[in-house]
């Protein structure tokens, strides 16, 4: 009974934070292959891949090692960490900017680098480059894997084969609005495969997740991240959990590595990088939602949890 209620409230606590998750395409690509082909990727921090076969086999190489992918299989690589999508180990990568690309729609292009020997390309795969936002959940990603892999028989992610079963259909059919359709059920695609890490324990991650899963911390996290602009105190927030505050400082000292209140300013101030850079929120607003009393006292703070003023944000991804 006990441990049934430690993974209620776990689920709770995640359904609600993961509500702050943004996911924004920058760049989109159907590409068609030849049988031989190496397509490289760069690193960009702060943003995600994702990427779709529809048609064929590749290899994904990463610093890691290397994954085979099947025709159905999507790969989330939620750090943006540098990797290849290549034919055969002995093939090298050329950086995907580098090929020639004809658009199909906005943010969406199309890369063929099939021989005109070939009538039928030997892959096809969509691919794309994704700002990836955790919101107030930032301290999540951290822990997530580097590669994501969506098994093509859905046994890791079930819900996620209706959506790569439209992307096939789209990518195929060549339909009128089938690039912007694309690049919907990609972000759509990556959404769930977070989803389904989170669901099925998250890896047995540390840190952050196992605070999540103690009883005796989510309750207060929970109320913290759903009222982020209270006046909170060490011991408002252990009366959340009904432990004391000795015991709950120390707790969350342990198992997150950061006292309550530093943890409340940065879930502040990670918010406020959301609502200033995507959102478009004004500065006095974001203040007045986080429950400084004046914009001065807040721009303080924000600066010294990010290391710029807030108004430099809104030409900074997260």
């Amino acid at each position: 009974m006990k441990e049934s209620k430690q993974f209620a409230i776990s689920s709770e606590l995640i359904s609600e934070l993961l509500t702050g998750m943004r996911l924004r395409g920058v760049q989109y690509r159907r590409i068609q292959t030849g049988p031989t082909f190496g397509l490289a990727f760069n690193s960009r921090p702060g943003h995600a891949y994702f990427h779709y076969v529809a048609v064929g086999t590749a290899l994904l190489r990463t610093k890691e090692g290397t994954h085979e992918l099947s025709a159905g299989s999507a790969v989330f690589i939620p750090q943006g960490l540098d990797h290849q999508l290549i034919s055969s180990t002995q093939i090298s990568g050329q950086e995907i900017s580098e090929f020639t690309s004809d658009p199909l729609g906005d943010s969406v292009s199309g890369v063929d680098t099939c021989p005109s020997t070939h009538s039928i390309p030997s892959a096809i795969i969509f691919y794309g480059c994704m700002e990836f936002d955790l919101g107030g959940m930032y301290e999540l990603r951290k822990l997530m894997p580097d590669v994501m892999v969506a098994d093509t028989h859905g046994q890791k992610y079930p819900d996620l084969v209706g959506i790569l079963d439209a992307m096939k259909r789209e990518i195929c059919s060549g339909r009128i609005g089938f690039a912007g359709i694309l690049a919907r059920l990609a972000e759509v695609g990556a959404s769930m495969i977070v989803r389904g890490w989170v669901e099925n324990g998250c890896e047995n991650a540390s840190g952050l997740i196992s605070a999540l899963r103690d009883p005796r911390l989510a309750p207060a996290i929970l109320a913290l991240h759903r009222q982020p602009g209270k006046q909170w105190t060490v011991s408002s927030l252990a009366a959340e959990s009904h432990i004391s505050r000795s015991i709950f400082a120390q707790r969350f000292q342990d198992t997150i590595g950061m006292p309550p209140l530093r943890y409340t300013t940065t879930l502040r101030m990670r918010l406020a990088q959301q609502w200033l850079t995507h959102e478009k929120v004004s500065i006095d607003v974001v203040a007045q939602r986080l429950g400084y009393t004046s914009q001065a006292a807040f721009s303080r703070a924000f600066k010294r949890i990010t290391g710029h003023p807030p108004g430099a944000s809104r030409h900074l991804s997260i």
